[in-house]
Parts: C-alpha cells; sequence; structure tokens
C-alpha cells in the first residue's frame, strides 16, 4: 500500500570518471540521470551535480576530500537519499552510507525502482521482481549487507529505516524458482498468443528506440489507441500490440515496446527477454530516434546494442525514423529533413503534428510487400482451372492466344509461384 509520507529529498551524483573506458558526455549524462529520478513520484531532487573522479576509490568510489565536501553540501540541503548515476559496489555503498548518514541508490537500483512502480501487468510485475532480487541477491557479499523489507516488497527507496537483516542467499534463490515458474506460465500463453497471429496473414511492425524517444506518442497516433505517453523516462513498461491498416489497405500488427537505456541493468535485459522477444519475431523493425536529443548518436549506438545483444541480426528488416522534428529549430529540422531524404530507409517525422508520416507508412508498406517475380507461363487450352485461379489472384499482366493455348505473363510473388505449382 503506498503511503501518504512526503516525497525523499535526493540529490543527484554523476561521477565523471577519467579512466573508464566507456565514459559518457558528463552534462547530458547528468540531465538524463535528473530524468530518470524525476520519473519516480516518490524522489524530489532538490540537487544536482558532475564529481569529475581521476580512478575510482576502491572502498568510497570518491576520496576523501570530495566526501567530505559532499557531505556538508548533503547536510546543509538536508538531503535524506543520494542517486549515483552508476555502479556502485556494495562495499562502496555501505561505506557512504556510513560516512554521509543518507541512503544510497546506484544506477540500476533507480532503474529497477522505477519499473516496479510502473509495472501493470501481471508478466510486466513478475519480470521486474526476479530482476530486483537477481540484484539483491549480487549484493550478498557482506553478511551485514541489509535488505529492504519495510515497503512490503523490494524496493530500493522507501522505508522510514534501514532495517538490518541476516539476508539468506538460499531464501533469495527459492523466490527466484518460483518467479521463474510463475513467468513461465505467463509466457506460454504468450507463445501461444504468438501463434495464434502467425495464422492470421499480418506482419509485426516493432517500434523499438531509446527511452522517451516518442514510440508511445508515435503509436497512439497510427493505431488511435490510448497507451500512457508522456515526457518522461520508461512512461511504456508493458508491451502493447494494435493493428494498423496502412494507406495501401494492407494489414499489420504495430507493437510498442519498452524503451532502451544506456547502461540497462543486465538483470532487467534477462527478465525482459520474453517480452523483447516480440522484436525477434518482428517482420520490421522501426528505431525510433529522437532527433532533437544532443545526445541522439550516442542514444542510437546504445539502442543497436542491446538490439544485437537480444539476438537480433544486424541484417534485419530496419526503418529509421528521425521523430520530433517538431523540436528543432527550423534551419535545423530543414537539414534533417534533407538528410533523412538522402539516406535509405531514413524519415523525419513528427509524431505530434504528423509530419512525414504518410511517407513513413508508404515505406512501412513498401518493405512488407512481397518481392515480386516477373514470368511468361506457356499454358494449354486444358489448363482452364490453373489459368482461372490467375486472374482470381490478380497476378496476370497480359496474355495473348496461341495455336495451342495461352502465353500469359505473370507478376507474382513466390508464396503464389508455391501454390500455383501445387495446382
Amino acid at each position: 500500500m503506498e503511503t501518504d509520507r512526503p516525497a525523499t529529498r535526493a540529490w543527484v551524483l554523476h561521477p565523471d570518471i577519467r579512466t573508464d573506458r566507456e565514459r559518457r558526455a558528463a552534462g547530458p549524462a547528468l540531465e538524463e540521470a535528473v530524468s530518470l529520478a524525476a520519473a519516480l513520484p516518490a524522489l524530489e531532487v532538490i540537487g544536482s551535480e558532475i564529481v569529475p573522479l581521476p580512478k575510482r576509490h576502491a572502498g568510497m568510489l570518491f576520496g576523501s576530500g570530495k566526501i567530505e565536501e559532499i557531505k556538508t553540501r548533503l547536510a546543509e540541503n538536508e538531503a535524506e537519499l543520494v542517486l549515483i548515476d552508476g555502479h556502485v559496489t556494495p562495499v562502496q555503498q555501505r561505506n557512504l552510507e556510513k560516512e554521509w548518514g543518507v541512503k544510497i541508490l546506484d544506477r540500476t537500483a533507480l532503474i529497477l525502482e522505477i519499473f516496479s512502480d510502473r509495472a501493470r501487468t501481471r508478466e510486466g510485475v513478475l519480470q521486474v521482481e526476479m530482476a530486483a532480487l537477481s540484484y539483491q541477491r549480487s549484493r550478498l557479499v557482506r553478511a551485514w549487507t541489509h535488505l529492504e523489507r519495510q515497503r512490503g516488497g523490494f524496493g530500493f527507496v522507501g522505508g522510514p529505516g534501514e532495517t538490518q537483516i541476516e539476508a539468506d542467499r538460499r531464501a533469495i534463490d527459492d523466490q527466484l524458482i518460483k518467479l521463474k515458474r510463475q513467468l513461465d506460465r505467463v509466457v506460454k500463453t504468450r507463445v501461444l498468443h504468438r501463434a495464434a497471429r502467425a495464422k492470421v496473414p499480418f506482419p509485426i511492425v516493432a517500434l523499438v528506440g531509446y527511452t522517451n524517444a516518442g514510440k508511445s506518442t508515435l503509436f497512439n497516433y497510427l493505431t488511435g489507441a490510448e497507451v500512457f505517453a508522456k515526457d518522461m523516462l520508461f512512461a511504456t513498461l508493458d508491451p502493447t500490440m494494435r493493428r494498423v491498416v496502412l494507406p495501401t489497405d494492407d494489414e499489420v500488427i504495430l507493437s510498442d515496446t519498452v524503451g532502451f537505456i544506456s547502461d540497462l541493468p543486465t538483470e532487467l535485459v534477462a527478465s525482459f527477454r520474453a517480452t523483447l522477444e516480440e522484436v525477434l519475431d518482428a517482420d520490421l523493425i522501426v528505431h525510433v530516434r529522437d532527433i532533437s536529443h544532443p545526445q541522439t548518436q550516442e542514444q542510437a549506438q546504445d539502442v543497436r546494442k542491446i538490439l544485437t545483444s537480444l539476438g537480433v541480426s544486424e541484417t534485419a528488416p530496419t526503418i529509421e525514423v528521425w521523430n520530433k522534428v517538431d523540436l528543432l529549430a527550423e534551419d535545423d529540422a530543414e537539414a534533417v529533413r534533407n538528410q533523412a531524404l538522402r539516406a535509405e530507409d531514413h524519415f523525419a517525422i513528427s509524431a505530434v503534428t504528423g509530419e512525414g508520416l504518410g511517407i513513413l507508412l508508404e515505406a512501412i508498406s513498401a518493405k512488407l510487400r512481397p518481392a515480386q517475380i516477373t514470368e511468361v507461363l506457356t499454358m494449354p487450352f486444358s489448363a482452364g482451372k490453373a489459368r482461372a485461379w490467375l486472374f482470381k489472384e490478380g497476378v496476370v499482366e497480359s496474355e495473348e492466344q496461341t495455336e495451342t493455348g495461352y502465353r500469359i505473363k505473370v507478376v507474382w510473388t513466390e508464396v503464389q509461384q508455391q501454390r500455383f505449382a501445387k495446382l
């Protein structure tokens, strides 16, 4: 049960570590970390800062001078929680909590907390519980490591105190096994639904992209659905599928998936693999990018990296959509439009204004349309049934009568060719 207690006062730190091989631009990284914190209703961000570091300090992450400096700032602002945008080891977490007298959350714990707050479907809840337990299990490297029990679940933020309990790894493993069984049952249902969809000749188009790229807004515009869409990170967690009729009268199933993010916790990737299998089964992947974001290139690389880790082939049919051109200055927007026109399978759009969506839908139709083969068939007069089938399928381009029968020029797909061969 949620309580009416005031939001926890949070301070966000982004350690800018010089020796980090995958170091991100500090300014945009801090902005993203603040946005992550803002996505959680239980938190009130009262301050944030970049902390330059020459290297990680094994026991405390930060140097002693920096720890004292931050401690003073936290006390002056009455901070109750510190969010560290990066990985924090259990030892570092315990030492910093003891030194600063506040609770510490690292990036993984914060993302897990957001997911636990957003999960709505049974499958989503189970996946988040499994991911959270896997993360907690990784914290059990010291006998005195604590688990938060005062919210009646697996939350990392809540609870008026820090109840120290003896963490039992076997108990977590037993719970993980139970959750895995429950999730397997849910996944079997999803597999049955997928098999039922396979019998219906509708191709699947999966929307993927960095979190807050505008996938759900685009999904709502195309389908007329009312999927929760908001300018915040991880607004969509549970996948949604709807039927869409394209301008060519072709019908497709459009799938809206959970957004990706840099340094997505491995526990979440593993737990959400069943949901993300919708992407693996897709006939076409539409990669939606927020082209107005200063880190759009880096975000696109993160998405491609996660897709590869899921087993999506680099050669999988993909369209790249540059969304939010309406947020760019007119000169920049025009440059983006021209760049998209020159690149194959790239489209500049606005899911809010509808700009470019007609061209995008035509491109989706063309991508999904099977390759056509042109052939000339020679048929005797006696093959009336086969000839009638060709006209019924609408594949006849021209026909001429010969002394012995017909010469028919057809344009058809490989599937139609194989079905004709069986006649």
